[in-house]
C-alpha cells in the first residue's frame, strides 16, 4: 500500500555525506551544514512548499535558530513547524545554558511576543511575517511546534450593556 500518495515526498539534509547513500524513491537527502544560510536557501529554492518540517538537526544554538528563519517560510500556509532536542538549550557544550542569551529557547521566547504582536500598545513591538502566519506555539519538554493558518488584525469592540463601568487606566 502506498501511503504517501503519487507526489508526496521525504526531504532529509545532514552534513554526513554518507547519507546521500540513503536516498530512496521519494527521499532526497541534501548534504550540507543547517547553520550555512547559503545552504539552506539553496535547499529551500528546490524544494516544494512544506507540509511538516521538522527540525531533527544539529543541537547547536545557531543551526536551530538559522534554520528557522530560512525554512519557517518554506511551510504552506497551513503548515507546522516542529524543532526538537531543544533541552539542548540548557546544555554549555552545545552553547545552551539557563537564560544565557543567544540559546534557541531564548530565541523561541520572543515568538510569543511575535505571535500576539497586534495587541501591543508600544511602537517596540511590530507586527511581522510571524505574526501575520502563526496560528499557535506549543512547548513539550524538548519541542517547539508552531501551527501556521493564515492571521488577520483582530477586531477590539465591545458589545452590549455594560453591568459596571470600566476600572480606571492603570498607570
Amino acid at each position: 500500500k502506498d501511503y504517501f500518495g503519487d507526489k508526496a515526498r521525504i526531504y532529509g539534509m545532514d552534513i554526513n555525506p554518507r547519507c546521500k547513500e540513503l536516498e530512496e524513491d521519494r527521499v532526497k537527502i541534501f548534504i550540507g551544514s543547517q547553520s550555512d544560510r547559503d545552504f539552506l536557501r539553496k535547499v529551500r529554492k528546490e524544494l516544494p512548499p512544506i507540509d511538516i518540517l521538522i527540525d531533527d538537526g544539529g543541537h547547536m544554538m545557531q543551526q536551530q535558530i538559522v534554520t528557522f528563519e530560512e525554512l519557517y517560510g518554506a511551510v504552506k500556509p497551513d503548515g507546522v513547524y516542529l524543532c526538537e532536542d531543544l533541552h539542548t538549550s540548557y546544555w554549555l557544550q552545545y552553547g545552551g545554558g539557563h537564560k544565557r542569551p543567544g540559546t534557541f529557547i531564548e530565541y523561541s521566547k520572543n515568538l510569543i511576543d511575535r505571535l500576539n504582536a497586534w495587541h501591543s500598545e508600544e511602537g517596540s513591538l511590530k507586527v511581522d511575517d510571524f505574526t501575520r502566519s502563526a496560528a499557535s506555539l506549543h512547548f513539550y519538554d524538548s519541542i517547539m511546534v508552531v501551527e501556521k493558518q493564515p492571521q488577520h488584525q483582530p477586531e477590539h469592540r465591545k458589545t452590549g450593556v455594560p453591568s459596571f463601568d470600566d476600572p480606571p487606566a492603570r498607570e
